[in-house]
């Protein structure tokens, strides 16, 4: 008994002056043998990784929450001020003024106009033919009475001398080394954190295409990965896939590829698809299967959540987060501000 009392007394020394010489606090002992804080820490590592990111993403929330608060405050104000100036200044109500402008100027879509909304959005449209057609009219009715009341604040603000002081809330991000599109020297740089199976990504795509049309000379982009794996099995494979396809200098075919079918994202529909790009085949099929770029669209992740993404579409406009499928009019109001703001008018 002594002698078995003896091996458990130097095995625990053994244990202790183990912990003590890693520095590692003890926490717990079994059998003899010492449970350190650095040991647990590892065996929490991942748990921990996300208990982190959401304590940044939560910092960052906070951050932008009050800002949008204040900017909500106060573009309210300002809209209110130039709507009552030009209101005096006809004489009439601002609910009137309002009537004239915008309802006055927005006209219903055609069939035409739904039905072919319906054909260019059909694949991600969640709901039947049958479903959609009816809801599609009141949504371009929507948007086009924000697009002429959006218009016509603009048009006051200018008319009245309108100067804005506040700034902003601006995240940076980093764009060296990542798939781009348009001229490094253009003043607004667009970062997107997207997923190619999220639909409401696919829903953004046509809208940035209208944006990259509008803006051609004025907008850098570019993409950052973000798959949500939890949600979309083929996402991570098809952003690797994405990135094999930048190795031959054909990213933006492939992304447009995609977003143009996010129906199919098998790993050998992508391998498909890059014999239809007419890539070179082999090489991007040893490329995806490797895996080689998956520790890259870890680090996006880790990035994206640190600068507050939690959920994709988002877009940073000049380091500005835009969160979801966001409107046309949306984006290219912040760009126009963008612009304004460059050119010293505010």
């Amino acid at each position: 008994m002594r002698h078995t009392a003896w091996i458990v007394f130097a095995l625990l020394a053994l244990s202790i002056a183990a912990a003590a010489q890693s520095g590692s606090k003890r926490l717990g002992v079994v059998n003899g043998q010492a449970i350190t804080e650095d040991e647990v820490s590892k065996a929490a590592a991942k748990d921990l990784d996300n208990v982190e990111l959401k304590r940044l993403q939560n910092e960052a929330n906070y951050r932008r929450e009050k800002q949008d608060a204040l900017e909500k405050a106060f573009n309210a104000l300002i809209e209110e001020k130039v709507l009552d100036a030009e209101a005096a200044k006809r004489k009439i109500s601002k609910e009137a003024l309002v009537q004239q402008e915008v309802e006055g100027n927005v006209k219903a879509p055609t069939t035409e106009e739904i039905e072919k909304f319906y054909e260019e959005n059909k694949a991600r449209i969640p709901v039947s033919r049958e479903q959609a057609i009816p809801q599609i009219g009141p949504y371009l009715m929507d948007q086009r009475r924000d697009a002429a009341f959006a218009a016509l604040i603009t048009r006051l603000k200018k008319d009245y001398g309108v100067t804005s002081y506040l700034e902003p809330l601006r995240t940076e991000i980093p764009t060296a080394g990542f798939p781009t599109l348009g001229p490094a020297s253009a003043p607004i740089t667009i970062v997107e954190f997207s997923d190619f199976e999220c639909p409401y990504c696919g829903g953004l795509f046509p809208t940035l295409k209208e944006i990259e049309k509008k803006y051609a000379d004025k907008i850098r982009v570019v993409y950052r990965q973000y798959p949500l794996t939890s949600l979309h099995p083929h996402a991570q494979k098809a952003a690797e896939a994405s990135l094999c396809a930048d190795e031959q200098k054909r990213f933006w075919d492939f992304h447009d590829s995609l977003f143009g079918n996010q129906q199919d994202l098998t790993v050998d529909s992508l391998k498909r698809r890059a014999v239809e790009l007419k890539l070179d085949a082999p090489a991007f099929n040893t490329c995806l299967d490797s895996g080689k770029h998956a520790e890259t669209i870890k680090k996006d992740i880790l990035e994206g959540s640190r600068a507050g993404v939690s959920g994709t579409p988002a877009i940073f406009i000049n380091g500005r987060l835009l969160s979801g499928n966001q409107p046309y009019t949306s984006i290219a109001q912040v760009i126009e501000d963008e612009l304004q703001r460059k050119s010293g008018a505010k």
